[in-house]
């Protein structure tokens, strides 16, 4: 928590913000605003909070929770830090790994000169926060400065041709809103950016372009897809020295959020960021030489891993053998984003025989990447229905359950998360079942 204010207060001196700092009662206590459905049914965010404490997406701190909703990096738990990391790892391929004109960066999280920079390195433990906050050292609210920074250097890769992005995931620092109770306090945000360098003549089509792309991109995850729209941004909204800016927004439960913003920013900034000279920054547009516009594509990825959860959960009801009618919660996850795709788990049988079936099959699913979670290692005695509700709020896809059967003849039960059908399937088959599911979920 130290180091977390010390964060805040180097934030607030170096962008001349001119109020307090947040007391640590605010930092720790919930929101005061209730947040409705938008049907004015029952709390949804607060329904969701409760899931996701109680099947460790995020710890049961309210200030992490509180995070969480306003679209703030916090603490998570087990299944919230792998959910953020798959969906981190599915952007990254999508813009970099695909595109053979995209280049990964990494840039400082301070913007200072690289003396200062090294001095940070070398304070000593012993060092007074007032020597700290001397220093004055600003702390990045954009990944869109170290692209523009190694735009030059990364201008031989493409042999000096257009087009070409630099991208980089990581944390900024950005205030509270001014209507927050934590006014004057910087949180930190993970921002997924993409930084694209084109000619003047096509900036505007590949603006398009790139909102058709990160619009089905989100939509590629999601249960409901008419959620995600698009916005163009109003002239009276836009920054300095932007001409064109588009957001992808979701329908939140309260109200529509921003996910990703793209501007379109001339050359402007790239001018700004490299003073001199400007032949050393012109390329080749086919026989042109120019001097490339800049496209800033950013997006705020803990307001995404928020949006799809919220997106993911649906509330199914079923009657059961005696007619009783049952609601069922599950969140229904994405195949490439579920932060477990298996559970394994021990019917009846031999306790030590069927404990090695599973650590065995465990192990040959981890090895091919395969998520897994250990249920078979709890000792305590739960009912079907409830192993089902506890995976099912999970985002578990299959359920395997290894019984006497699978002593037998190599049988087991697989559970389907989304349809609750269960099949028999042979132990020797459910690697490549496996894949093969996943392989196909990031096709579509």
């Amino acid at each position: 928590m130290l180091t977390y204010c010390i964060r805040r207060r180097l934030f607030v001196t170096s962008h001349n913000v001119s109020v307090d700092i947040c007391p640590l009662h605010v930092l720790l206590q919930v929101s005061k605003h209730s947040v409705k459905s938008s049907d004015g049914g029952p709390d949804a965010a607060g329904d969701m909070l409760q899931l996701l404490q109680r099947r460790f997406f995020i710890p049961p701190d309210p200030h992490h929770a509180e995070s969480l909703l306003k679209g703030r990096t916090c603490v998570y738990g087990p299944l919230g830090v792998d959910l953020k990391r798959n969906l981190l790892d599915q952007w990254w391929a999508s813009v970099v790994r695909s595109r053979p004109q995209v280049f990964g960066i990494s840039t400082l999280y301070e913007l200072g000169d690289k003396g200062a920079g090294e001095g940070n390195h070398k304070e000593k433990l012993g060092d007074s926060v007032d020597e700290l906050l001397q220093r004055r050292q600003p702390w990045r609210t954009r990944l869109l400065q170290g692209a523009l920074a190694q735009y030059v250097p990364s201008l031989e890769l493409m042999n000096r041709k257009l087009p070409f992005g630099l991208a980089e995931t990581g944390l900024c620092y950005q205030p509270e809103d001014a209507n927050s109770d934590a006014i004057g306090c910087s949180s930190e945000v993970t921002e997924a950016s993409l930084v694209w360098f084109c000619s003047p003549r096509t900036s505007s089509q590949w603006l398009d372009y790139w909102t058709r792309h990160r619009l089905q991109w989100w939509r590629k995850f999601t249960l409901g897809p008419s959620d995600f729209s698009t916005r163009d941004i109003q002239d009276e909204e836009r920054n300095h020295g932007t001409s064109r800016g588009v957001t992808v927004l979701y329908q939140f439960p309260w109200g529509t959020e921003t996910l990703e913003t793209l501007w379109m920013l001339g050359d402007a900034a790239l001018l700004r960021s490299h003073t001199g000279s400007r032949d050393k920054l012109q390329c080749r547009d086919g026989k042109r030489v120019v001097l490339p516009h800049v496209l800033s594509l950013s997006a705020n990825m803990d307001r995404g891993v928020l949006a799809v959860l919220f997106n993911s959960l649906q509330h199914v009801q079923k009657v059961d053998s005696k007619q009783r009618l049952h609601q069922r919660t599950v969140l229904k996850l994405h195949p490439t984003l579920a932060p477990v795709k298996v559970a394994l788990d021990m019917g009846k049988g031999s306790t030590s025989e069927l404990r090695q079936v599973c650590e065995g099959l465990l192990h040959e699913l981890l090895d091919v990447g395969i998520s897994a979670w250990p249920g078979y290692m709890d000792t305590t005695q739960s009912s079907m229905d409830k192993l089902h509700t506890k995976y099912d709020e999970m985002g578990v896809l299959f359920t395997l359950m290894v019984g006497e059967n699978t002593l037998e003849n190599g049988l087991l039960l697989v559970r389907n998360r989304d349809t609750t059908i269960r099949e028999t399937m042979h132990i020797s088959e459910i690697r490549q079942f496996l894949l093969k599911y996943i392989s196909a979920a990031e096709k579509i």
